[in-house]
């Protein structure tokens, strides 16, 4: 690969994430690189104006951060197909990131990078849209022609639709449709459509089945059903999922993408869910990655905490 532009966005407010980016910068620029920096957070957004100021192709995004920071740089930078070095500065599990200590040594990186000395990771990604009016009587052919009234919105971990409210918790019902035939109506707290990235996120804590990151399927998983007989369903990744909330007289249902809100949903609007035409593109520096360790280590498995002699097997 040829660093000729990077863009490098840090975690906001972290010192450390700071220091290494401006590091990072000053020898990319030694090296002929033109390169961009930026904060990123919930309330900082870097990625418009990053794509907005090039005037070539970006050729790689370094993110310095946690998770968060790399499921932001994945909804803005997988539809331009720009591959993204996320390491572990300042966050928490890093699931999506390459470990602190394999980066120390950044002068190493970037001729592993040059020399092409990496592997590249796709991963699944979802989108939804918004629809106007109640079109069930309508052919699913001829709904899913039907323009949209909102934006394209992007997630790499899931789509969320739950209701929201300042003063108090509020129970959601909202009926689900797979390809245009109606499969339940959910109680409860909201339903989750995820990715098999995002099957370790709010779909596992909300008991929903974890698939393998290589894997291309769609997860749909209620939150807290006041059914027991909801439960979660795995989809082929070809499915569309429309929801549409009912008895929402409020208007408290949202549709929040990776834990940010999208848009609030109005009486008579659906949301299609499907994949995305785009894959999120990470680099692994790591030579012994393994999905399987990642689980074991990041949820604690008992073979990350106890290490008993296996030579029973011999």
């Amino acid at each position: 690969m040829q660093l000729k532009q990077v863009i490098i966005a840090h975690k906001a407010r972290d010192s450390q994430g700071q220091a290494w980016a401006e590091k990072c910068a000053r020898q990319l620029e030694q090296r002929g690189c033109h390169v961009l920096i930026g904060p990123s957070s919930a309330k900082d957004n870097p990625y418009p104006v990053f794509l907005a100021s090039v005037m070539q192709n970006i050729d790689l995004a370094v993110v310095l951060g946690g998770d968060g920071a790399a499921l932001a740089a994945a909804r803005h930078l997988a539809p331009a197909g720009i591959p993204i070095l996320a390491i572990n500065i300042g966050g928490h599990l890093g699931f999506l990131t390459e470990p602190f200590e394999a980066f120390k040594d950044t002068e190493r990186i970037w001729d592993r990078i040059i020399e092409d000395r990496y592997a590249v990771q796709r991963r699944m990604m979802i989108e939804a849209f918004l629809f106007e009016g109640d079109s069930r009587q309508d052919s699913f052919a001829t709904r899913t022609n039907l323009e949209p009234i909102s934006d394209r919105y992007l997630a790499l971990n899931e789509m969320c639709i739950k209701p929201a409210s300042a003063d108090r918790m509020i129970t959601s019902i909202l009926e689900m449709e797979i390809d245009g035939e109606v499969v339940d109506q959910y109680q409860g707290d909201g339903l989750i459509v995820s990715t098999p990235t995002g099957s370790t996120c709010y779909t596992l804590s909300a008991n929903g089945p974890i698939l393998h990151d290589g894997m291309e399927a769609i997860g749909v998983t209620p939150i807290c059903p006041l059914s027991l007989s909801s439960r979660p369903l795995v989809l082929p990744a070809g499915s569309v999922v429309s929801i549409w909330p009912l008895g929402d007289y409020e208007l408290n249902t949202k549709l929040w993408m990776d834990g940010v809100m999208a848009t609030p949903i109005w009486p008579g609007q659906r949301v299609d869910v499907r994949k995305a035409d785009c894959y999120a593109k990470f680099i692994v520096l790591r030579e012994n990655s393994s999905y399987y360790k990642t689980l074991r280590e990041k949820l604690q498995w008992a073979g990350a905490r106890f290490h008993y002699s296996n030579n029973h097997r011999h």
